[in-house]
Formats: structure tokens, sequence, C-alpha cells
């Protein structure tokens, strides 16, 4: 019985708190809808949201009024948006698909702060996470995009749940038929992209002629996956702790700490460049860098990513985030410049602020916030933090 096993799995996968509101994406699909039926008959206090994505017009407001009368017949709240997606995926570089999912997702999340939703469900079911599996696998992807969709996620502070996860289309299809629930054609199916579609259409229906149990089967090794995901990602978080470590540096007034990363010892490991990349996946770099650094040999190269910078650095790896330099402009403390020069107290002669700072075998990073006290004539008094000028 489709009821108790949605129950049943709703309790075994934590996904609502006990007498919590939840917030259902109603399309007016098969899905969706049987998703507010069972959410109905478990007695769970739920509300409707619709977005409107002006993407087939007429059956986007005929799907809209559908939805709101859907809500009505159970006396929930309904919310609705209307969104101008081909504008919006335009305007950021998007396809219509990443973009209807950024619009909706963003919505949703205000509507869980303005009304206290507990959570967003939306209808997603086995199938789904069978086709998002083969997407990734076929695109190239890590271990956690081989576990494809999971119960429980989150977008931002969010919490997104899928309670149909446990059905198969096939299961859908006939609680349909058996309730005899009204339906719309899901207008969303425009949004899916030309390898979903074939992925639907052509291999899926072909795998399960060669071996009818595949639903069963794919279900099984996407758990399995996420199991090991789950032991892969402990592993990697003990070796952050013994790999990366806070940089002694001699800049007190550093507006960031910088982390440092023992590549010799990185590499004595089995599999230093999976393990480098997965170190560096927060800083927001990607495998062709971390191949890169894995080999980089010239103290000082760099490499960014649209947050931090990473510098080789004496056997190191130096990582820390994109910054503005401490002090912009002239006046009594600035950034020091190629040129500027000084006399250390305690050493004979005037030096290159640059060879000063050689000699402490600064990064790159460091050197960038190096700051230099002058008078009133420009005159250095000090390189703030490290040495004052003779005679201050």
């Amino acid at each position: 019985m489709m009821l108790q096993r949605f129950i049943d799995f709703n309790r075994k996968q934590h996904l609502v708190p006990p007498g919590e509101k939840v917030l259902l994406a109603v399309s007016g699909g098969r899905d969706s809808v049987t998703m507010a039926h069972l959410f109905s008959q478990a007695r769970i206090p739920f509300a409707v949201a619709h977005c409107n994505f002006h993407l087939r017009p007429g059956d986007c407001d005929r799907d809209e009024l559908f939805v709101r009368r859907l809500a009505d017949s159970y006396g929930v709240p309904f919310h609705s948006v209307s969104f101008d997606t081909r504008s919006h995926a335009a305007s950021h570089g998007m396809g219509i698909e990443e973009a209807a999912r950024h619009l909706r997702y963003s919505w949703f999340a205000t509507l869980c702060r303005d009304h206290g939703y507990a959570c967003v469900a939306t209808a997603h079911h086995r199938d789904d996470a069978i086709e998002t599996f083969f997407l990734n696998l076929f695109r190239g992807t890590g271990i956690a995009g081989l576990h494809g969709i999971r119960p429980v996620s989150a977008y931002g502070d969010t919490r997104l749940v899928r309670p149909m996860l446990c059905f198969s289309r096939a299961d859908i299809d006939r609680y349909v038929e058996e309730n005899r629930l009204p339906y719309v054609e899901d207008s969303t199916n425009a949004l899916l992209d030309a390898r979903r579609n074939q992925l639907r259409h052509r291999l899926l229906p072909l795998l399960r002629e060669l071996y009818p149990s595949v639903d069963e089967t794919m279900a099984a090794n996407i758990e399995r996956l996420h199991d090991a995901e789950l032991i892969f990602r402990d592993h990697i978080e003990t070796l952050r702790q013994q790999l990366l470590r806070p940089y002694p540096s001699r800049l007190r007034d550093l507006p960031f700490v910088i982390q440092a990363l023992d590549l010799q010892a990185l590499r004595a490991l089995p599999t230093p460049l999976t393990v480098l990349f997965e170190l560096l996946r927060p800083y927001g770099f990607n495998a062709a860098q971390a191949a890169d650094m894995l080999h980089a040999k010239t103290t000082g190269k760099q490499f960014l990513s649209p947050t931090h910078i990473a510098e080789y650095h004496r056997g190191l790896l130096l990582l820390a985030p994109l910054a503005e330099e401490c002090v912009k402009g002239e006046g009594l403390e600035r950034p020091w410049r190629p040129g500027d020069r000084f006399r250390p107290k305690g050493m004979k002669g005037s030096r290159l602020v640059s060879d000063f700072l050689k000699d402490l075998h600064l990064s790159r990073i460091e050197k960038a916030h190096v700051r230099l006290l002058v008078d009133a004539d420009g005159h250095i008094l000090s390189v703030v933090g490290l040495r004052d000028a003779e005679g201050t």
C-alpha cells in the first residue's frame, strides 16, 4: 500500500519533523499531485507552492489555475509566482533548466522564511534519481554525483525533502489511476534538456528490456554508493586535519588566516590527486588546477579560483581568500612598491624593500599585504610589523 510506504519512508529518513508544516512544490503533474494526496492522507500539515515559468503560453496559466483549485480542495494555503525564465537564463548565462531551478528554490526559501515552513518537499521519484545517476556518470563526476538525488538536501539554509523517492514512475501511475486523481500534463517537462529526455525515452527502456530488474538494482547501487561516499568523506576530513595547518606568517595583522598544505606528505599518499582535489573543493578550484598544483615546483606560482588564491611556496601549498589590499592609495601608511628603499634598523646602508622581503622568505600572498609607515615627506619609517628604519 503506497500510503504506508510513504509514511514508513518519511519516518525512516526523518523527512518531516512531527507537527511541522511542509511547503509542497506542486506543478500539477502526476508526481506532485500524488505527493499532495499522500500528504493529505497521512495528515501531515502542508501548503502548496506553484511556479509559473511562462515557457508554454496558455499551458502555464492553465497549470497555475489547476494547482490553485487543488490547494483549495484540500483547504491549504496556496502560493504562486510568475517568472520570466528565458530572460533570467539569458541575462545570467544559464540554461533554461538551471535558471528555473535557481528561480524556484530561491522563491521557496523566501516562503519558508516568511511563513515558517519547516522544509520544502519536491516530487522527485526513483526514476528521476536513476536518470540523474546516468547523467552525472556520462558527464563525468566524483563519487558524490553517482548517488544521484538524496531524500534530504539543502538549498542554502532551506531544507529540501523528497518523500517520493521510494516510488517508481509506474507506482505513481497506478496510484493516480486507482485513486482517480485529476492532473495536468506537467509543463515543467519542457524544462528537461535533450540528454535527460534521451535517457528517459531511449536508454532506460532499453536497459529495462535487457535487465528487467534494473530499477531495483540501480536503487540499491545508489544507496551503496551513498554509503561509500560517507566513508570517503570521513577519510577526507581526517586527511584535512592531518595535512592542512595555519601558516605561521610573520605578518601579525593579516585580515585572514593562510592555510598551508604539506605537498610532500600529500604526494606520499596512494591517490594524491584525488585527495588534493577534494581538499581544494571548498576553495573553488577545479580538477585541472589541482593537477597543476600537485606537480608545481616553482616557488611563487599562483592559482586563482573565484574566491581564493593558492600559491606554491617552498614545498607548501598556501591557501588564502581573495582579498583587497589592506590599505589603498598614499598616506602615512601605504602598500610597498617596487623601487621603495629604506635603512633597516641595525643594518648598514639602505636596502630595497623588495630585497628585504625576499630575505624573509615571504610568500607573494604575504607580500601583497605588507604596509609601509612613511612620514610627511614620504620617507619610510617602518616596514610595518617587520622592521623599523634606522633613526626611528
